[in-house]
């Protein structure tokens, strides 16, 4: 069956990369996720206070991948335990988060943030809440990566090879 989730992890070009070349996950998609105004534009979400995260709409196989495995995926590419940013981008649009769609899968997601606290000292950072609301980012933030291989990423290419070679 296919599951959505939507993940925050920082600048979303190389969360959305990384996700897509796991198997299972049907389909990636950028975009502006829980914040204050409609249909934000990049330039707003940076400068306007929008409330918005840079996210990550995640389509999944449930039968090839379950929503534990992505969830620790997405925790092997980002700093969990970081406010308001991920490598050298910072600012509320760059917080971690999990936002789901079906509130059964919410204890699954506080389960994965309670055991994935027993690796840290610090408090786990991520944003964990019901998807008040999303918006597609424009066109050439979609596989931003792809279409500019060279382009700024936080997660190292050596995460990109490991997902693609991800396998139950």
């Amino acid at each position: 069956m296919q599951k959505e989730i939507y993940l925050a992890g920082g600048c979303f070009w190389g969360t959305e990369k990384y996700l897509q070349e796991i198997k299972g996950i049907v389909q990636t998609e950028v975009g502006y996720a829980n914040g204050t105004t409609e249909n934000p534009t990049y330039e707003e979400v940076c400068h306007n206070n929008t409330g918005h995260a840079e996210a990550v709409k995640v389509l999944y196989d449930d039968s090839q991948i379950s929503l534990e495995e992505v969830l620790n995926l997405y925790y092997d590419v980002i700093n969990p335990v970081s406010v308001n940013r991920q490598g050298g981008d910072v600012g509320t649009q760059y917080r971690t988060g999990i936002y789901y769609v079906d509130s059964k899968d919410e204890p699954a997601i506080q389960a994965s943030i309670q055991k994935l606290q027993q690796s840290y000292k610090e408090k786990i950072a991520i944003e964990v809440k019901p998807l008040s609301n999303y918006s597609k980012a424009e066109e050439y933030h979609q596989k931003y990566l792809d279409k500019n291989p060279n382009g700024y990423c936080h997660i190292g290419a050596d995460k990109f090879e490991l997902a693609k070679k991800y396998n139950r």
